[in-house]
């Protein structure tokens, strides 16, 4: 049988790079065949991490990010099929999530905003491509976001266990999979984007591998209290974040709020309580009332860090914990791999969201086709 290959392209909110992923839907379960990642250019990572965390730019540097990143995911799929000898007429589709910069899907507009020029992507490919994924769902009023749920419970549902599946990135968010009953998904809140941010301002390095400086640190009480003491994690499902407001002001604003009950946080201090408040949140969010046995898998890059996996067993003890590499899904590319989903349920007109998820009116394919030339 001959395979329906489709790529699936991700750059989160960790800006660390982009991932590329080769799904097969033939037969239709999909099955991820291989992936790499490209790590971002250290230009475009300073330029857009200073958009995103200023919410500020001109019109000018933001057309020339759009393009850069378009060329980038290009490039990316281009040297990919390259070292695998697949040609470009073997992949349906493609299927980008773009670059987020500002989601915003409260208030009296609600929008949200990725880029990454598409045109570019199918131009420079030769690959019919799909891309603006979020926004038909909050045209019908959602929140654009999660749109994994989907993909997980067509992966990873099994009707024997409650499973949660959890992706730690830049932000951490959890499809809930319970048998015969509506799919649960929603942002919890930072995952590693506050202990990226913190990690790189004291130590100049992009992330805290496998936790170790956190490790080095005390977990302080006081400002673990006062990071949680944030109306996001008292509001109800659905619901979605990012760097907006999860971001090193908010940080900051905590940190000197706990200044004036405390002695002055080493920098390893609020690490460590940056993992603990990563664990306790998602923890937090798993309180499931069920007789089934409980699975919880784990993908993102936060499945690496040592220290968090470490504290969410200690936290959720009646959960066996794995990561999805335990169900033949690689933790680093299961959101890579959903966006190649999302892509092939766009080309057959298949629903993509789930509105008990985003809050959406209704069910409906997602995502913007850009043919091939």
């Amino acid at each position: 049988m001959k395979a329906k290959y489709y790529i699936g392209i991700m750059s989160g909110t960790s800006l660390d790079g982009v991932d590329v992923a080769l799904v097969d839907f033939m037969p239709v379960q999909p099955k991820l065949i291989a992936a790499d990642f490209t790590p971002m250019p250290e230009d475009l990572r300073v330029k857009i991490t200073a958009l995103v965390q200023s919410g500020k730019t001109d019109l000018q540097q933001l057309g020339e990010l759009d393009h850069q990143l378009g060329l980038l995911y290009a490039n990316c799929v281009n040297n990919f099929l390259q070292s695998r000898q697949i040609l470009a007429e073997d992949i349906e589709a493609i299927g980008c999530h773009g670059q987020t910069v500002w989601h915003s899907p409260q208030g009296k507009f609600p929008f949200t905003m990725q880029i990454g020029d598409m045109n570019l992507v199918a131009a420079h490919t030769g690959i019919t491509t799909v891309g603006d994924f979020r926004r038909k769902d909050m045209a019908l009023g959602g929140q654009g976001a999660p749109l994994v749920p989907a993909f997980h419970q067509a992966v990873f549902s099994d009707s024997n266990y409650a499973t949660a599946v959890l992706n730690i990135g830049g932000i951490s968010n959890v499809s809930l999979l319970l048998p015969d009953q509506p799919i649960i998904g929603f942002d919890i809140g930072p995952g590693n984007t506050l202990l990226d941010q913190w990690i790189e301002k004291h130590q100049g390095v992009s992330y805290d591998k496998n936790g170790e400086w956190a490790a080095t640190g005390q977990v302080n009480e006081v400002l673990l209290n006062n990071l949680l003491d944030e109306l996001f994690f008292r509001q109800t499902a659905p619901k979605s974040t990012g760097r907006e407001l999860f971001n090193l002001s908010w940080l900051t604003a905590k940190i000197e709020k706990t200044q004036e009950k405390t002695t002055a946080l080493l920098p390893q201090d609020v690490q460590a309580t940056l993992a603990e408040f990563t664990a306790r949140t998602i923890s937090d969010s798993l309180n499931i009332d069920t007789a089934l046995p409980k699975r919880l898998l784990v993908c993102g890059g936060g499945a690496k860090n040592a220290l968090i996996m470490q504290r969410l067993k200690h936290h959720l003890p009646q959960w066996a914990i794995y990561t999805t590499n335990d169900f033949e899904m690689d933790s680093d590319y299961v959101e890579a791999a959903a966006f190649a989903w999302l892509a092939y349920r766009r080309i057959y007109n298949q629903s993509g969201n789930l509105p008990e998820v985003t809050g959406a009116k209704s069910a409906v394919s997602l995502g913007a086709i850009f043919p091939k030339p």
